[in-house]
């Protein structure tokens, strides 16, 4: 694996931090995950996923549980108020009854999705963790498999700094991007070379894993997506024509998605209602 370890790192690992691994069980995660298992001592790992409900592929925990060697995992599940799970749809219906004048979907720049069903949730738990592991010293690396590659905006993003919002409270918190400078033919191969397989969402066709339905995903991934999840399909346009916002930024219903050079049409959505509902 192309990749270059930093003194900083190496200096971390040697004064006994804990390394926490950003898991969402897509080709990133797992790559990265064999890359930090080759480099910090297993004792000082920890695998972390942000379990997203409805809206994630099946199969995805017990995908990374089966490729993370027995390392210890935690669920960081999104809380309401009231302590039930917080998901998608009803952080979607929450929005839409406060401020019915906005759109309730996440979009690029108002990304709520990712503030908080995943990361405020992570964050929780590694706090919580340290508390109950004091070995640790309060000394933490979180990491995560965003690459350069994937866009500019990650480009620009530095691959190591400190975290001063969370180095607190007798924490020091760093966040680091281990497999920052790796291609995606590169994050294959060394999924490849490590024996695994990648989760079953790739090899149904899809580019990348996130929600089933993502704001950030390409069109052919919308429609492969639809497809492979129509009754995520019914449960966002139904919203779609409730609410008066659509959830793509070009304005155009899921529903309106056309053939593209892999995927046949969609139905219409009266049919995938059918199915779904038989």
């Amino acid at each position: 694996m192309n990749t270059q370890t930093p003194a900083e790192i190496l200096d971390l690992i040697a004064r006994g931090a804990l390394f926490v691994c950003n898991h969402s069980g897509g080709k990133d995660s797992q790559a990265m995950l064999i890359h930090l298992r080759r480099l910090v001592p297993a004792r000082q790992l920890l695998v972390v996923h942000a379990p997203l409900g409805e809206v994630e592929w099946p199969g995805t925990v017990e995908h990374i549980e089966a490729t993370i060697g027995g390392l210890p995992l935690v669920l960081a599940q999104a809380r309401q108020h009231d302590g039930s799970d917080r998901t998608f749809l009803n952080m979607v219906d929450d929005k839409a009854a406060r401020l019915p004048e906005v759109s309730p979907w996440p979009s690029p720049k108002q990304r709520q999705c990712t503030s908080d069903l995943k990361r405020t949730p992570i964050e929780r738990e590694i706090r919580r963790y340290l508390k109950a592991h004091p070995e640790f010293g309060g000394l933490v690396v979180n990491c995560t498999g965003l690459r350069a590659g994937e866009s500019e905006n990650r480009a620009k993003q530095e691959p190591l700094k400190l975290n001063k919002k969370n180095s607190k409270a007798g924490r020091e918190w760093w966040e680091w991007l281990p497999i920052h400078q790796l291609t995606t033919l590169e994050v294959f191969a060394a999924i490849a070379e490590a024996g695994e397989q990648v989760h079953w969402c790739y090899q149904a066709g899809m580019s990348r894993m996130s929600c089933c339905l993502c704001i950030m995903a390409s069109q052919a991934d919308l429609a492969l997506g639809a497809q492979l999840r129509p009754d995520l399909l019914v449960a966002y346009a139904v919203r779609e024509k409730a609410y008066g916002f659509t959830f793509r930024m070009d304005r155009r219903s899921l529903t309106d998605l056309p053939a593209n050079d892999l995927q046949p049409a969609l139905p219409p959505l009266a049919e995938l209602a059918e199915k779904v509902a038989a």
